[in-house]
């Protein structure tokens, strides 16, 4: 189900509609890529940006992903199916995947953590995530995240409304005129993690009203 709000007057000027429409989709969804819950192979897109940081990154705004158009067609024929962005006044953090959620797991030390930006929108997939993963024990960190810290990660997912959840099995970045190549590996890169595995049954059991919506989250429209 997706709500989606769109201005609808008789206007063309540069300016704020005087009417708008209000619609909720509600459309069966299937595995956002091939091969269902497995891991994926990603890559760090370094020559563009899905967001300047005082942009409309944080918000969901169809025109967001069409900066990630061209880039994402270049990173499949790479052979990678998601690519992931970083901040765009630094390129030092990481920011996104092309159209979810990034998350990382510390098994080790019991953390949950995922990027803190005003460029980054607040995924209500996330955050139900967050609530789950408080629940089985973990720590959760919202916060600025430097490239080098993915390699304390292992497990790495990415989420969202559709997708819900996608295991990562690795992210590659590519050498450039300021960084040599690097291939951060998560776990067992072919398998996916328990924990990722225990928080995507989790919350796919609440959303098909198998475990008790103990948090509100369901609601029925009529």
């Amino acid at each position: 189900m997706r709500p989606v709000l769109f201005g609808s007057g008789a206007r063309i000027g540069l300016q704020p509609a005087d009417e708008y429409t209000f619609i909720i989709m509600v459309i069966p969804v299937g595995d956002y890529y091939k091969g269902g819950l497995k891991p994926v192979d990603g890559i760090i897109i370094t020559d563009f940006d899905r967001a300047a940081p005082r942009g409309v990154g944080n918000v969901k705004v169809a025109g967001n992903y069409a900066a990630d158009m061209l880039p994402n067609m270049r990173s499949k024929k790479l052979g990678f199916p998601i690519g992931l962005y970083l901040d765009a006044a630094t390129q030092t953090t990481v920011e996104e995947f092309s159209t979810s959620n990034f998350v990382g797991i510390d098994t080790v030390n019991k953390k949950y953590v995922t990027p803190e930006s005003s460029s980054v929108l607040p995924s209500i997939t996330n955050k139900s995530l967050m609530t789950l993963a408080a629940e089985e024990g973990l720590t959760v960190e919202a916060r600025p995240i430097p490239i080098e810290e993915m390699e304390t990660f292992d497990e790495v997912l990415a989420c969202g409304t559709a997708v819900v959840i996608t295991p990562i099995g690795s992210v590659t970045m590519m050498a450039d005129e300021k960084r040599e190549a690097k291939k951060y590996t998560f776990g067992n890169s072919d398998e996916v993690g328990p924990m990722t595995r225990r928080l995507y049954d989790r919350v796919r059991a609440i959303q098909f009203g198998e475990e008790e919506d103990k948090h509100g989250w369901n609601f029925k429209i009529e």
